[in-house]
């Protein structure tokens, strides 16, 4: 039995496993899993990672979970090129380094604009008072600084002068607030620069199709079934409001 891979592209975590797999001519089976049709709750799914998130991947009878662990160890199976993950100590340690970080900053403040500015009042239909999306916005503010100035410095690419899973981990999560409608690079010519660098390594074509669907999640979420999220409206709002 081949490597399946569970994905749902609205996911940050999963375009990362996508566009790594992809790239790399990793061969995969995609299962789609809807995260906002809820079937991450599904039994079926449920006995590929009980912890009931996508991405998760299948390969014969080992299951796994959680996107850094998905890449590191296809990278490893499938002897990927080395820039993804170095075998060279400090690069690798670089990539480490970030891959560490990005979980707190990055990813919470990325995912929370999205929440923000399209899920919580386009799909549920509440206000989201002004005081929180300025807060929101100060606090991504501070995280796309601190990776300049911390993680890219003047080089290329966070590890050195190739792309890396870094990279990769780093784009997907600064490109979720784009498709809320806050272009983060707009005023920012070094993370632009990066961001162009970044998708010619990937190649444009699988860039795009990658971010297809979060670059029109305004427009769908016009036809988006808020019923579906009533059920996780108090978690929801505890955690973003």
């Amino acid at each position: 039995m081949g490597l399946e891979i569970y994905l749902d592209l609205f996911s940050q975590p999963c375009r990362s496993v996508y566009i790594f797999a992809k790239k790399t001519g990793i061969p995969f089976e995609f299962k789609k899993v809807s995260l906002m049709a809820g079937e991450q709750y599904g039994e079926e799914f449920s006995k590929i990672n009980i912890l009931r998130k996508a991405p998760a991947i299948k390969d014969g009878d080992f299951c796994l979970a959680e996107s850094v662990a998905i890449m590191t160890y296809l990278a490893e199976k499938y002897k990927t090129p080395d820039n993804w993950y170095p075998a060279d100590l400090k690069k690798r340690a670089r990539v480490n380094e970030y891959l560490s970080w990005q979980h707190t900053a990055i990813r919470v403040h990325g995912g929370k604009m999205f929440w923000l500015k399209v899920m919580i009042p386009k799909v549920m239909g509440i206000e989201v008072p002004q005081e929180k999306m300025d807060s929101a916005v100060e606090d991504l503010d501070g995280s796309l600084k601190l990776f300049e100035e911390k993680f890219l410095q003047d080089r290329p690419f966070i590890a050195g002068d190739q792309i890396s899973l870094a990279d990769l981990v780093a784009i997907v999560e600064i490109m979720q607030p784009v498709g809320s409608g806050l272009d983060v690079f707009e005023t920012r010519p070094k993370l632009s620069a990066w961001r162009d660098r970044v998708r010619d390594a990937i190649g444009a074509e699988l860039f795009d199709e990658a971010h297809q669907g979060i670059l029109s999640a305004q427009a769908a979420a016009e036809s988006m079934d808020g019923s579906k999220l009533q059920h996780f409206k108090a978690k929801i709002l505890k955690m973003f409001l």
